[in-house]
């Protein structure tokens, strides 16, 4: 292949898999593992990098509109767009679990319960041989990275955050770190047996917790989890101060994009928080304005609003 093709070729195109597998890991996850021939070219990053998972439509033939999935196409989520609203399947952000080329299955984790959106409630249904189609990276792409927001830079003193929904992301961290680095991770879950999730804990070094929630406040268990560790941080957070005061946005959360992954940079420690925007907002705020962690160490992802699903314009 010629480096001009290669440089043509989109960073995100669709992929048209079938369930191949579906292993239910604790009461509020399953994972599926998909197939398809042309995950041959799944790119392979791995860590945070985001995916699309777009659902079939009932009234369509086959379950899905076109719009490019055949010609793996680049323009996929224009052609989506000029689709009548009534034909536009919907689609949700997931993260990319597993990906073995070379087998052609990648696997997806997501989150099911009782009042799950369209992908949970969809994959909490799901049997061998559906079909979905998946937009995700092209490892023949030179912008096949496209996704990723977790950039330590030259961090080695690390801390992972986030509820259920960001436990998929926080696994494949996990599995892509540099053998040099320490972790700590806390992960709010809903119940005391979803703390069974696997998740590559297996050196002392890599300090991971599932925290249950149970009949407690979305996030509340996870913020006091943070909140003690900085407790026993000062040196390290001290270390890792901006070097003149910092101001903080005020977000609105039901109304701004609570999302910011600094590029990477120098410095010992580095934060990655995801899940709820309420509660990412006040993790962050704990971080910076509180502890006076320099902001460009400090990646922070709204996965979600409560009372709300994903916006697609």
């Amino acid at each position: 292949m010629s480096h001009a093709s290669t440089v043509l070729r989109p960073a995100y195109r669709p992929y048209a898999v079938r369930v191949a597998a579906v292993r239910r890991l604790a009461p509020h996850y399953v994972r599926l593992t998909f197939t398809g021939e042309e995950l041959e070219w799944f790119g392979t990053a791995g860590l945070d990098q985001r995916i699309k998972v777009v659902l079939p439509l009932e009234g369509i033939a086959g379950g899905f509109a076109d719009f490019g999935q055949s010609e793996a196409a680049g323009d996929w989520y224009d052609r989506w767009r000029a689709l009548p609203p009534a034909e536009r399947n919907p689609f949700r952000t997931y993260t990319v679990r597993r990906i073995d080329p070379a087998a052609r299955e990648l696997d997806v984790d997501f989150v099911v319960h009782h009042d799950a959106g369209p992908a949970g409630t969809w994959a909490d249904a799901a049997s061998v041989g559906d079909a979905l189609i998946i937009v995700g990276p092209d490892e023949r792409s030179p912008l096949s990275r496209t996704g990723i927001d977790w950039h330590p830079g030259t961090a080695r003193r690390l801390l992972l955050a986030g509820d259920e929904t960001a436990a998929p992301a926080i696994g494949g961290i996990l599995d892509s770190l540099d053998p040099r680095c320490e972790v700590d991770a806390f992960i709010e879950v809903p119940t005391l047996a979803d703390t069974a999730l696997p998740l590559p804990t297996a050196r002392s070094d890599r300090r991971v917790v599932c925290l249950p929630r149970g009949d407690r406040v979305h996030g509340e268990v996870l913020i006091e989890a943070v909140r003690e560790w900085t407790r026993h941080q000062g040196p390290l957070l001290a270390r890792a101060a901006a070097p003149r005061p910092q101001m903080l946005d005020d977000i609105d959360v039901d109304r701004d994009l609570l999302w910011d992954s600094p590029e990477d940079g120098d410095g010992e420690f580095y934060a990655w928080m995801a899940g709820e925007s309420a509660t990412v907002k006040v993790l962050r705020r704990l971080l910076v304005s509180e502890c006076g962690v320099d902001r460009k160490r400090v990646a922070f992802m709204g996965y979600w609003r409560r009372g709300q699903s994903e916006r697609v314009e």
